[in-house]
């Protein structure tokens, strides 16, 4: 007898041939704890389901990932829906779930639901009703837990954006049947013993039991009546509970709730630098301007100033006097050359020079007259001869007459 055998992927195509002729595969509901939890790079999501007597593999593609309610953790209770199929590769028989949700989690669902639209039918969650956020709060009211990490977080948020904000904590447990009426105090407390110009409901992520007070309707109620402006912080990013529809505004995490409350404070800071230091530029510049005009004006009032008239006067003075000085020393010295050739002429008509070639002048003694004609004289009448070095003193003898 000639032995047949089949080589594993044969065999795990038949068993997986099986699987997929079984209709009792195709729709299957599973519960059970969630452990090996891994999160792949493409969305996927890879993990086991078990009891305490077996364990079954799990697969969850992105697309259904993308579209969960809550986030699931290594040990979450949970009832996942899909179909048993077979991983060739590994020939393994896996679970490959399109649904999964908190165990129990449906009859909490459906008291959200029909808690929701109740209170969203008597308005509680009209949005005309939302006040808007003080933009600087100077004091911030945070209602929480104080000793959870989510308190810290807030904290941190705070002083690095918003340091100038007052924090003023009203303690209350966030977890368990005793959070509402705690929370509703921490409220009351708020509202009637601060300041606050905005207060931050928070809690950190937990799955939907956990978060079950901020549905409570007494709790969505001192929400909406609260004459200060609520943000609510509570769970993580997919996680919406009741008083997020009643607060002024929801934000996903307690540290983003911390950040949609308070202005950037380094930006602000990085704002207000640039502007001082575009201002400072443009106060130099306009002093710059302004002194240059200033200096202008300077140096016509300079020029207008009765001073430099006064030493423009004196310049024209001085000028006028050097230029008359100069004038008269010209006239002078015009008159100087006049005089001399005056002199000159007067020198050369002189009658001493007429003396000094021989001539004489006559006159007579008596009365000094010139005599120029022997008319004017007669016998033995006394009379001078000037000569040129000298005089004669003489008596005329006879005239004697000329033809």
């Amino acid at each position: 007898m000639t032995i047949q055998p089949y080589t594993i992927w044969q065999l795990t195509s038949y068993i997986r041939d099986l699987f997929d002729q079984d209709p009792r595969l195709f729709d299957v509901w599973v519960e059970g704890e969630i452990s090996n939890f891994a999160r792949a790079s493409s969305g996927h999501l890879y993990f086991t389901l078990k009891d305490d007597r077996s364990e079954l593999r799990c697969v969850m593609w992105r697309a259904q990932a993308a579209r969960l309610a809550f986030d699931p953790q290594h040990g979450d209770a949970v009832i996942a829906h899909g179909s048993v199929t077979v991983y060739e590769a590994r020939g393994q028989y896996q679970l490959q779930c399109d649904a999964l949700q908190i165990a129990g989690a449906g009859d909490l669902n459906r008291q959200f639901e029909l808690l929701k639209a109740r209170l969203d039918a008597e308005g509680l969650f009209d949005p005309a009703r939302k006040r808007p956020l003080p933009p600087f709060p100077r004091r911030i009211g945070v209602v929480t837990s104080p000793t959870t990490a989510a308190f810290q977080d807030i904290l941190n948020v705070l002083s690095r954006r918003y340091p100038l904000a007052e924090i003023i904590l009203s303690p209350t447990l966030v977890q368990g049947k005793e959070a509402p009426p705690q929370i509703i105090a921490a409220l009351r407390r708020l509202n009637e013993h601060s300041a606050a110009d905005v207060i931050l409901l928070a809690r950190g992520g937990g799955s939907l039991e956990d978060l079950w007070c901020f549905n409570d309707e007494a709790v969505v109620r001192a929400v909406v009546a609260s004459r200060i402006p609520v943000v609510t912080g509570v769970g993580h990013e997919i996680d919406f509970t009741l008083v997020d529809f009643a607060a002024d505004l929801r934000a996903p995490t307690p540290s983003a709730a911390a950040e949609v409350i308070t202005p950037d404070g380094p930006a602000m800071r990085a704002t207000v630098e640039a502007w001082s230091a575009r201002l400072a530029g443009r106060m130099a510049a306009l002093l710059t301007d302004r002194r240059a005009a200033l200096y202008g004006q300077a140096r016509l009032l300079g020029r207008l100033s009765p001073a430099v008239q006064v030493r423009s006067a004196r310049q024209q003075v001085d000028d006028l006097l050097g230029r008359a000085g100069a004038r008269l020393q010209l006239d002078l010295e015009r008159r100087r050359e006049r005089l001399a050739a005056q002199t000159r002429a007067l020198d050369s008509a002189s009658p001493l020079r007429l003396l000094q070639r021989g001539y004489a002048i006559v006159a007579r003694a008596e009365d000094g007259a010139r005599v120029t004609s022997v008319q004017h004289v007669a016998e033995d009448m006394p009379i001078t001869i000037t000569l040129h070095d000298g005089q004669l003193a003489a008596t005329v003898r006879r005239r004697l007459f000329g033809a």
